[in-house]
């Protein structure tokens, strides 16, 4: 590719999970230990904040142990040394990316390391646990919740990824399952708007059938020599 052209990558679970972090999906996980009903709603919070907050707790203390593995650290160079338009898109809830150097980064469904007051719309940074409910640092209230897009919620900064979509030469799929929308759909907007497709993934995703190319194996391999190839 020409190195002033627009890249849009979108990254999921898949990514992550050679660091260590379990997938949504993933067997024996710790979400495999938890209905998604129970934890990851706005009305599981309502019924028992007790539960969802602990078990977010034990989530942020997790990421913080992992590391960035080869396919976080193949995206932050690219970020460094690609001279065009670059948008990282994770669906994922750890900072990883930022941690490998990447700055080009938008966290569509939130962050672990954030929390969001209910009482002042306050985000501050939060690697502590929220469930003895400490105060907000900015308005003093205990009303800190986990800032991150539970089911049933509006993803963050749509506005700036369709905007990115509209303008990518290529967009790319990085350990996505192809089944969460509206990330599942990004696919085809940026076809329809004439953007290259490419992904890249363990096994196919439910959008495979969507992409000009797919490429198979874990991303720790795949990520590296792909963004070796861009950068030529």
């Amino acid at each position: 590719m020409a190195k002033d052209r627009n890249i849009v990558i979108l990254t999921g679970a898949g990514i992550s999970a050679e660091s260590g972090i379990d997938t949504f999906r993933s067997a024996g996980g710790l979400w495999e230990r938890h209905r998604v009903e129970d934890v990851a709603t706005p009305q599981a919070f309502a019924r028992d904040p007790d539960l969802v907050l602990r078990f977010y707790d034990m989530r942020r203390a997790a990421i913080q142990e992992k590391a960035p593995n080869a396919a976080h650290h193949a995206l932050a160079r690219l970020d460094r040394e690609w001279s065009g338009g670059l948008l990282i898109v994770t669906q994922n809830v750890d900072d990883l990316h930022e941690r490998a150097g990447a700055g080009r980064v938008l966290h569509m469904h939130g962050e672990h390391l954030n929390a969001w007051c209910l009482a002042c719309d306050a985000r501050p940074r939060w690697t502590e646990p929220l469930a003895h409910r400490p105060a907000c640092p900015e308005c003093g209230e205990p009303a800190l919740r986990p800032d991150v897009v539970w089911f049933g919620e509006m993803p963050y900064r749509m506005d700036d990824i369709h905007a990115a979509l509209r303008e990518a030469d290529l967009f790319v799929s990085i350990g996505t399952s192809g089944a969460v929308y509206p990330a599942a759909g990004f696919v085809r907007l940026a076809r329809d708007l004439g953007a290259e497709t490419l992904e890249l993934n363990l096994e196919r995703s439910k959008g495979s059938a969507w992409f000009e190319q797919t490429r198979l194996g874990p991303a720790t391999e795949l990520v590296p020599a792909w963004v070796a190839e861009v950068l030529g």
